[in-house]
């Protein structure tokens, strides 16, 4: 049966799926927690016995990192709502079923994307 044909996944597809985004899940919990570390330790940069000029040059470039790490952050709590928004789909069996189209979202793009909602045709329509 052609893949497009299917209105939806198997339990076993699944099943595959489900445990893609749970070891990306375990990666991005870990990389948000190495974020806010850097963000609440980035106070102690070892400065204070350097010259004032230095120590004002040095705050500007510090603020701009701080300002990217919780850029960073915030991206990364974004993906993983996304992930654990596509488990829900996942429970709900509508994990890969494309919410323009209502076509199957090809496994090789949820491979790559797990969190797509969206084909490559609807995307590229967007």
């Amino acid at each position: 049966m052609a893949e497009n044909a299917k209105s939806r996944y198997s339990d076993d597809e699944l099943k595959e799926f489900k445990e893609i985004i749970q070891s990306k899940l375990v990666e991005a919990n870990e990389d948000l927690n190495l974020l806010k570390g850097s963000l609440s330790h980035s106070d102690d940069n070892g400065t204070d016995d350097t010259g004032a000029a230095f120590k004002m040059m040095e705050d500007g470039s510090e603020t701009l990192s701080r300002e990217e790490t919780a850029q960073l952050a915030a991206r990364q709590e974004k993906f993983i709502k996304n992930l654990e928004n596509a488990l829900v789909r996942i429970e709900n069996k509508t994990y890969g079923i494309c919410r323009v189209t209502g076509k199957l979202i090809r496994k090789e793009r949820l491979r790559l994307v797990p969190h797509a909602t969206l084909s490559i045709e609807a995307k590229k329509a967007q």
